[in-house]
């Protein structure tokens, strides 16, 4: 498990700077992840909703009022281009 995230700030249009427990920091460009989705996704679409992120102190990640959220672990790696790493099944 990774940091999870302590501060998030709206740079621009799609661009959100994130903070991580750890001192990590680092800007994701979300356009791609976002516009054209549909779904959960399309009150997204629009830059001053989108804009309206805030950190869910409970979960430590980001989220919209919408209750849309994102894995932190994801955005970590993402951040850090560091991957997830999947821990091995023991078999008894």
């Amino acid at each position: 498990m990774f940091p999870r995230i302590v501060f998030v700030k709206s740079v621009r249009d799609y661009i959100l700077e994130l903070e991580f427990s750890d001192g990590t920091r680092g800007q994701i460009d979300f356009r791609s992840r976002i516009v054209g989705r549909g779904g959960v996704f399309a009150p997204l679409q629009n830059v001053d909703y989108f804009q309206r992120v805030r950190v869910n102190p409970v979960t430590g990640t980001i989220e919209w009022p919408n209750e849309v959220d994102l894995d932190p672990d994801v955005l970590y790696s993402l951040v850090t281009n560091k991957p997830i790493e999947i821990p091995e099944l023991v078999q008894n």
